[in-house]
């Protein structure tokens, strides 16, 4: 992808891309192998693979534990919409793919505060009626359910998918990030979901914590949290089975010989239903 910051319009109007300064998103693109970042982006993400080498293992492993999340909740609950808020880019693999592979009625709306995510990620899913992109920032939740984009896709007197994925350790302790999945929950209807997943250094906590100095080094905020704290997020939610796990374990069908070691993925996910 080009660096020049010129020349991109979305609704005729012109756009800062930012690409002087890393985002999370981006870098998550670089991590997974994908084309769609700057080279700020790649360099922080080198500079974290620096601290924590396995990093691009453990994106992957979130990745699978997003399809295998997805899949479980359109085969097993009947969920036909998604919210997938800090998205990054809908590339290979993501949320509306691996829900319309199973039912291809699924709607998705993709949310992330990235502006290059509004003006290619639009553009990518622009022949996709029951796909939208907009952009939005999970620490204003109600700006992202009254979008008219949203509520033009999304029926919330029915059950919903909500999708936090990478997204929560991004959001720091005083902005509040249980409080945040609280409003989310208490809009949606009984028999909606939450798909939660969240980087920690429990398991290998020198290297995750040296990715967490990298990342806020390169003003990229990022607070690890313990499996203790992240599950507080799911106050309020009945959490699905097998629980909150590491995301490499999380309803995995590969043999547990074969998954890679946790320490190399140190990052957690689990479901909660909203009863």
């Amino acid at each position: 992808m080009s660096d020049d910051t010129t020349g991109e319009y979305f609704n005729d109007s012109p756009i800062d891309l930012r690409t002087d300064q890393p985002h999370s998103a981006r870098m998550y693109d670089y991590l997974l192998g994908g084309k769609d970042h700057y080279s700020v982006d790649g360099e922080a993400a080198e500079k974290a693979l620096g601290a924590f080498p396995m990093l691009r293992t453990a994106a992957r492993e979130n990745r699978k534990f997003l399809g295998r999340a997805v899949r479980h909740l359109v085969r097993e609950t009947g969920i036909r919409q998604f919210l997938d808020l800090g998205s990054g880019l809908p590339t290979a693999e993501n949320v509306h793919q691996v829900a319309q592979a199973v039912e291809p009625e699924s709607r998705v709306v993709y949310v992330d505060n990235d502006p290059i995510v509004l003006v290619y990620g639009g553009a990518m899913l622009a022949m996709d009626e029951r796909t939208a992109v907009i952009q939005g920032d999970i620490r204003d939740p109600h700006a992202i359910l009254d979008n008219p984009v949203t509520t033009s896709l999304i029926d919330f007197s029915q059950p919903v998918a909500v999708l936090a994925v990478a997204v929560l350790h991004f959001v720091a302790d005083e902005e509040d990030p249980a409080g945040i999945v609280r409003t989310l929950r208490e809009t949606v209807v009984p028999g909606s979901h939450f798909i939660l997943s969240h980087a920690t250094a429990d398991i290998a906590p020198e290297e995750a914590m040296g990715v967490q100095r990298s990342y806020r080094a390169q003003g990229v905020p990022l607070t690890l949290r313990t499996k203790e704290r992240f599950t507080t997020f799911f106050d309020g939610l009945d959490i699905v089975e097998p629980g909150v796990q590491v995301v490499s374990d999380w309803r995995s069908t590969v043999p547990e010989a074969e998954r890679p070691d946790p320490a190399n993925v140190s990052w957690y996910g689990g479901i909660g239903r909203v009863a």
